[in-house]
């Protein structure tokens, strides 16, 4: 696993984007900090701007980043039991973050020390592949880098549930 990680890594630094496992399904990252990384996901989904979520590995990172969350969502968070992605009110608009249970991301999300922008495996449009054979060639042809797929763990093959908090800690459940 550490050689997988530190390429990952070097590509992530290198503004290059990346195939890789997660605890729902297979996605598409890149450091979340680089706009220009951003757009090349939003290129390779042949996407429309639509907005993405980012990983992050503990919530006292996603606390640095993230000023005007409530409380209760930090709770929800440490309480939850299966994939929760929370959109939280940011500096600049809602911010969607989730904190993945997967050792291969939480090992890469560590030893990266920023968060991963994560977006499903798949075309604008198109079905979310559940697992490595689902995944489009042209999704393979279009990262930087692939993580082997023997890292992918058991995913649960969805996506995560989504809910959205407010700073007045009222919250809507947008996907369950």
């Amino acid at each position: 696993m550490k050689t997988a990680i530190e390429e990952a890594i070097r590509v992530l630094r290198q503004g290059g984007t990346i195939l890789y496992p997660t605890d729902t399904v297979w996605g598409i990252g890149c450091d979340a900090t680089n706009p220009d990384a951003i757009e090349k996901v939003h290129r390779l989904k042949v996407n429309d701007g639509q907005s993405m979520i980012s990983l992050y590995g503990t919530l006292n990172d996603i606390a640095r980043d993230v000023d005007k969350a409530p409380a209760v969502a930090y709770e929800v968070m440490e309480l939850t039991t299966s994939p929760l992605t929370v959109i939280l009110p940011g500096r600049e608009g809602p911010v969607g973050v989730r904190i993945p249970n997967h050792e291969f991301c939480r090992e890469l999300l560590k030893k990266f020390g920023r968060p991963i922008v994560s977006t499903s495996a798949n075309l604008h449009g198109h079905p979310t592949p559940k697992r490595f054979e689902e995944v489009t060639p042209e999704i393979v042809a279009g990262v930087d880098y692939v993580v082997p797929q023997r890292f992918a763990g058991k995913p649960t093959g969805k996506p995560s549930s989504i809910m959205q908090f407010f700073e007045d800690g009222t919250f809507k459940i947008i996907r369950n």
